[in-house]
């Protein structure tokens, strides 16, 4: 998404920021803030117009959109890029209002999910449709494959796959 949205949208950085404690994923098993930075600062490295930020790994407390956001001046011009699965739940995101006063949105294509998904859920002009290709590649989707003992090479660049298998991220526990 990244890579297409930073040609597309013609945008000088694209600025990778992983969850601190995403407050949609409560109750849910989520990896460490600090593995999941560094695996993203791992995946784009050697990208000269990619950039990994912590801001809201190193924040207390559950991490919003809305909250970070904020945390950029006023007159920086700023974009969230979302996968269209995301883009059509945007409205139960906390304080998703002030999310799309504050940044333009742009939506990456996703296997089940239309332009039309999400223009019901931000409106007809309420966003940029990205120009890429429909990747079934998630988390859940390599977890999935990993409990299923399928392989997951080339579903993510191969340090990150090293490192969580380093770290034990990638270990599937067998009774």
């Amino acid at each position: 998404m990244g890579e297409v949205a930073y040609w597309q949208l013609g945008l000088d950085v694209v600025t990778f920021m992983p969850a601190g404690a995403p407050w949609q994923k409560s109750g849910s098993s989520v990896s460490q803030a600090r593995h999941r930075l560094q695996m993203t600062r791992l995946a784009i490295a050697g990208v000269p117009y990619f950039e990994a930020d912590a801001r809201e790994v190193d924040r207390d407390g559950w991490t919003y959109t809305a909250d970070t956001l904020h945390t950029y001046p006023a007159d920086e011009e700023l974009v969230v890029i979302l996968g269209a699965d995301a883009a059509s739940r945007l409205a139960t995101w906390e304080r998703y209002q002030e999310v799309i006063g504050r940044a333009s949105i742009a939506v990456m294509p996703r296997p089940g999910f239309t332009r039309d998904n999400v223009a019901d859920a931000l409106g007809e002009d309420g966003f940029t449709w990205l120009d890429g290709p429909e990747l079934d590649i998630s988390g859940t989707v390599i977890r999935e494959r990993l409990e299923g003992g399928k392989p997951i090479r080339f579903l993510l660049p191969e340090a990150v796959r090293a490192y969580a298998e380093t770290v034990g991220l990638h270990r599937v526990e067998t009774a």
